[in-house]
């Protein structure tokens, strides 16, 4: 009896597993993390705090970080992974600004301080929120727009990219899918059955038709290069690039700010609002 006792005490403790894994999610997908996000001044002198109207009714966080020098020639609008907060991003930031770019960085809801709770559904409301504020306060239409993102954020940048083209998408480390990472991290779990945000990218991919440039890192242990690769042959637009830094992890500073890899992404950024 006592043998036939164990399955039925492995399948109870599975079941409690699955259950609790479905009821809490959100919290192992987005990582706030608690982070205070310091004053705009104390991290990008000359940069200027704004507000996100959502279509919601939430006003989220954001700081314009102006082009050095002179008038911007794009707005590059960073979406940014699922953990930290906008001044994890301020190197980056900084560095695009110095080739003539201007830099729109945000936090999502629940984010940085903003009210709300992430979702899928929310966070691609969040990236409606900063275009239009593009847009309509800043003035800077669609075609002078550049979204990146890096990881979950290139999920959202690439669904963004479909609803309303910019004149170029660039998206780092993406995703096939997020049940695809899931399958990777938690091979125990039903994670098709239990994901409520799924990020489907792959899905989207092949509707994009602005110019594309995806880069990945050859030694990503959070979202493998192949799924990178994947995504980037499923694409359907002639203006394409692949950028691999073979070195490179999930969250190396060679994606932060390295001279080589933010002159990449400059040369694309003016080529493509350029049209050249």
């Amino acid at each position: 009896m006592r043998l036939l006792q164990i399955p039925l005490v492995l399948a109870g403790v599975y079941l409690a597993l699955v259950t609790l894994t479905w009821l809490f999610q959100r919290r192992l997908i987005y990582l706030p993390l608690g982070w205070t996000v310091p004053a705009v001044g104390a991290v990008l002198p000359g940069a200027e705090a704004v507000e996100l109207d959502t279509a919601d009714g939430l006003r989220l966080g954001a700081w314009y970080v102006p082009a050095a020098g002179a008038a911007p020639q794009a707005t590059v609008i960073f979406c940014n992974g699922n953990a930290g907060n906008r001044a994890d991003r301020a190197p980056l930031a900084v560095a695009l600004a110095g080739h003539g770019l201007a830099v729109l960085l945000f936090d999502y809801r629940g984010y940085g301080g903003n009210p709300g709770t992430p979702s899928e559904a929310g966070l691609y409301a969040d990236l409606r929120a900063v275009r239009r504020y593009a847009t309509e306060k800043l003035g800077v239409p669609p075609g002078r727009q550049v979204l990146f993102g890096e990881s979950l954020g290139a999920a959202v940048a690439l669904a963004g990219a479909v609803e309303e083209p910019p004149a170029g998408l660039v998206l780092r480390s993406p995703f096939t899918s997020l049940v695809a990472v899931g399958r990777v991290h938690y091979p125990f779990l039903p994670v098709a059955a239990l994901l409520r945000d799924r990020y489907s990218s792959l899905v989207r991919v092949a509707r994009v038709r602005c110019p594309l440039l995806v880069l990945a890192g050859g030694r990503d242990e959070i979202v493998p290069t192949a799924q990178s690769r994947e995504l980037y042959a499923a694409a359907t637009v002639a203006d394409r690039r692949w950028v691999s830094y073979p070195e490179a992890d999930h969250n190396s500073r060679r994606f932060l700010d390295d001279p080589e890899m933010v002159e990449e992404v400059a040369k694309f950024v003016l080529r493509v609002v350029h049209n050249r």
